[in-house]
């Protein structure tokens, strides 16, 4: 589709699930993302905002068809998944939720080491439904490090991949790959 190899979309994935991807960022470093991006703009589905790149309508669209896993194995089993995390996904909003009305309250962090060991198991399957899911586990573990060493912002801060940050891609990353929306 368009041209693009795989890391062009695996670029376009990243912005669309940032929603904006600064050029200097450490994922777009880790990507290579800047060769990719001037691909993205020239077929119109990258467009440079002032923060950075930013999917274009074009681009969302495109991106829609590429990040659907239409293969029948790892889409059925990516959709028994999604209830599982459904499940644990209600358990991070509430306690990120939790930590921002009461930040530096331990026990909150208790709870989030709680409900990510209980999200580990269903991560591992997610990653092997479908290997795009693979880098989540390890950077919600980071996140979660980060927090255990004594830096509350990995918590829930946007300005960082923190835990929830990047449980949010997550979430928007599975809803793509089973085209389903947001609230169904």
């Amino acid at each position: 589709m368009s041209g693009l190899d795989e890391n062009d979309w695996l670029v376009l994935h990243e912005i669309r699930l940032r929603g904006v991807l600064d050029p200097g960022a450490d994922a777009a470093g880790a990507l290579g993302a800047a060769p990719a991006a001037e691909r993205l703009v020239a077929v119109g589905f990258v467009t440079v905002a002032t923060r950075g790149w930013r999917c274009t309508p074009e681009g969302r669209r495109a991106h829609s068809e590429w990040a659907l896993v239409g293969d029948a194995e790892p889409s059925a089993a990516l959709g028994r998944l999604m209830a599982r995390f459904d499940e644990v996904n209600r358990e991070v909003i509430a306690v990120c939720h939790a930590w921002q009305e009461q930040p530096g309250d331990w026990r909150v962090l208790d709870r989030l080491t709680t409900v990510h060991e209980r999200a580990v198991p269903i991560l591992g399957r997610t990653a092997r439904a479908h290997p795009r899911f693979a880098g989540y586990e390890p950077m919600l573990a980071a996140a979660l490090a980060r927090v255990d060493a004594g830096d509350g912002a990995w918590v829930a801060s946007p300005r960082c991949d923190s835990y929830h940050t990047v449980w949010m891609r997550l979430h928007e990353d599975l809803l793509l790959a089973l085209g389903r929306e947001r609230g169904t």
